[in-house]
C-alpha cells in the first residue's frame, strides 16, 4: 500500500445518522461504533430541530449519511 491509501485509511469521516424513526438496539449500537473512529451527528427526524434547508446543508457536509 502507498502512503495515499494508508492515509484514506486513517481518515476520520464525517458521519450523518437520520433516525427517521427514533432509534433502535442496531441503530444505537453502529452509531457508538462509528462515534470511536468518526466524528458522528445523530438527527432525530422526529423532533424536528432543522429545518429542510439545514438538513440539506448536513447532508452536503458530511461524507457519509445513513438513513435508519
Amino acid at each position: 500500500m502507498g502512503p495515499d491509501v494508508t492515509r484514506q485509511q486513517n481518515a476520520q469521516l464525517k458521519i450523518l445518522h437520520l433516525l427517521n424513526d427514533g432509534g433502535d438496539e442496531l441503530s444505537a449500537r453502529i452509531i457508538e461504533a462509528h462515534a470511536r473512529d468518526h466524528q458522528v451527528r445523530v438527527v432525530n427526524l422526529r423532533e424536528r430541530e432543522l429545518s429542510y434547508e439545514q438538513l440539506v446543508d448536513e447532508i452536503f457536509a458530511h461524507d457519509k449519511v445513513v438513513s435508519w
